[in-house]
């Protein structure tokens, strides 16, 4: 049920409008002056507010510019039987969402409410979805050791060329994270991020998967299917774990990366394509090629640039402050109470041998935040971080 707030000095204009909208099933609280509800407005949460524009104390304009310079994210909706046009089009400039005239017409009040507060599910849900959206993307690399300030400093020089970039480091270490900062400093930052991960994908539908295929290409292919070169393009294409593709979607990669050019499974015509390749793997490619399992050639194609991610063993320094990170951000979308690691905490997880790197220690300060009370210790750190 969405709660209104009607600010007017007439009590029966106060009346009439709480009478209709408890009748449409809103919940309705009421201030007789301006100062009263802005002190309302500060002390509750409200979905809507009236105000009128004439009013003893502080006036309603007052009370609009107030409400705006404190941020508080509520439609408000200016009444005057003193306005102008020129008023209404002032309280609108300032922020109000309408204006409405009195004597109030009851249809047009009503119209206004509704319109006001379906905007504001909207905004909530965009806020809403954008938080979700910026939970995934992942472009803040945190961390000040001196090895990934290195990384920052290679990202900043290469971002905003097309050149192509190999990223390699062990699983966990944040190699998505390097590509998704690459491609979010660079000049095709406002088209597509396409990520393919090469060894998730069977060997037989790879090729489909990225060149896409034609109607009939093969028993199941019943409709003409764009690939990932195709959605990626005028961005950024980022092939994960390439080490583990097949030697003939190799062989057709690297074709497209010598041509520009890609043809459908099952399809004859040549389609240019537009494309920044980012690549990651946590193999390493020269030991593969010397074991006929990568094609050399590719390889030269793919490492213009090579960026090598450090383990978080060879970044230690960068612990406290990953930490603290991963707890904020757990709490955060969780709606959990903040939670202190204590020097001790961190000091044992300076301790740990990290295999898993980075996506460890989030694993590890996620089972910490569910598991201890208060503060985490030193002593909860040694007794969770190898669960039996």
């Amino acid at each position: 049920m969405s709660t209104i707030l009607i600010i007017d000095d007439e009590r029966p204009i106060r009346n009439a409008m709480r009478d209709i909208l408890e009748y449409e099933n809103y919940k309705v609280d009421e201030a007789e002056d301006g100062q009263v509800g802005i002190d309302k407005i500060k002390k509750g949460s409200y979905d809507l507010i009236l105000c009128d524009i004439k009013m003893p104390k502080k006036d309603g304009i007052e009370v609009l510019t107030e409400v705006m310079n404190e941020g508080i994210d509520v439609p408000i909706v200016m009444i005057s039987g003193h306005g102008t046009i020129e008023t209404a089009v002032d309280a609108i400039k300032q922020g109000a969402f309408d204006y409405i005239a009195k004597p109030l017409d009851l249809n047009r009040l009503l119209i206004t409410v509704r319109n006001a507060l379906d905007r504001s599910v909207l905004v909530a849900e965009t806020k809403q979805l954008k938080k979700k959206v910026d939970k995934h993307k992942l472009t803040d690399i945190v961390g000040e050791s001196a090895a990934i300030m290195e990384v920052k400093n290679l990202i900043n020089k290469v971002a905003s060329t097309d050149a192509r970039v190999l990223i390699t480091g062990g699983n966990g270490t944040g190699k998505e994270l390097v590509a998704r900062s690459i491609h979010q400093n660079s000049n095709r930052k406002n088209a597509p991020f396409i990520e393919v991960n090469c060894a998730a994908i069977p060997s037989e539908l790879i090729e489909s998967e990225l060149f896409g295929h034609e109607k009939g290409a093969f028993t199941s292919a019943i409709k003409q299917r764009k690939g990932k070169f195709e959605q990626a393009e005028g961005g950024t294409l980022f092939l994960d774990e390439i080490g583990d593709m097949s030697a003939s979607a190799q062989a057709k990669v690297l074709r497209a990366l010598q041509e520009n050019k890609i043809t459908r499974v099952g399809g004859e015509k040549e389609l240019k394509v537009n494309v920044r390749i980012l690549a990651a793997t946590n193999k390493n490619l020269l030991t593969e090629i010397k074991a006929n399992n990568f094609r050399e050639d590719l390889y030269h194609r793919l490492s213009v640039i090579l960026v090598e991610v450090p383990s978080l063993n060879d970044r230690k320094d960068d612990i406290p402050i990953l930490a603290n990170h991963f707890l904020d951000k757990i709490c955060e979308d969780n709606g959990m109470p903040k939670k202190e690691l204590t020097e001790s905490a961190i000091k044992e997880l300076q301790e740990i041998n990290w295999t898993g790197n980075i996506r460890e220690l989030r694993n590890l300060v996620e089972r910490l935040l569910i598991l201890c009370d208060g503060k985490i210790e030193g002593e909860d750190v040694k007794r969770y971080s190898n669960p039996k």
